[in-house]
């Protein structure tokens, strides 16, 4: 089975746009926005990249934290810590109306547009053969 990356690749380039923008609170608010369901599709994607290479059993009950660090040890990603940090901005983002949270948030979804274009190119890689 094949992965289909378009949703993945559109989401991380739409984050780019949006960070790529001179910030101002409704920018933040679309970078936060982005940030959310581009974390959802990354770590939905490693998942599937895993079940596809170890099999259903050996992935489906890991917990986010277990699913990273099986990532990293397969270089789907390079630190596992960053992506539970990550995972925990993804929550924070429901309380956004918070303006120092949405401002963390926001620092967060700039350091993981890296990471989220790295794991795309990776997973990209790892189905071209």
């Amino acid at each position: 089975m094949s992965l289909i990356f378009t949703p993945l690749s559109k989401a991380v380039a739409s984050l780019a746009l949006a960070l790529a923008q001179p910030k101002d609170e409704f920018i933040r608010d679309a970078v936060i926005q982005r940030f959310g369901y581009t974390y959802e599709l990354c770590w939905k994607m490693m998942r599937r990249q895993l079940i596809e290479d170890h099999g259903q059993s050996e992935v489906t009950l890991l917990s986010h934290r277990e699913l990273f660090r099986m990532a990293a040890d397969y270089a789907l990603i390079e630190d596992s810590q960053r992506w539970i940090t990550y995972h925990k901005a993804r929550n924070e983002t429901s309380h956004v109306y918070d303006e120092n949270k949405a401002e963390e948030v926001y620092l967060v979804a700039s350091s993981f547009l890296p990471d989220a274009q790295a794991l795309t190119e990776r997973l990209q890689i790892s189905n071209e053969d």
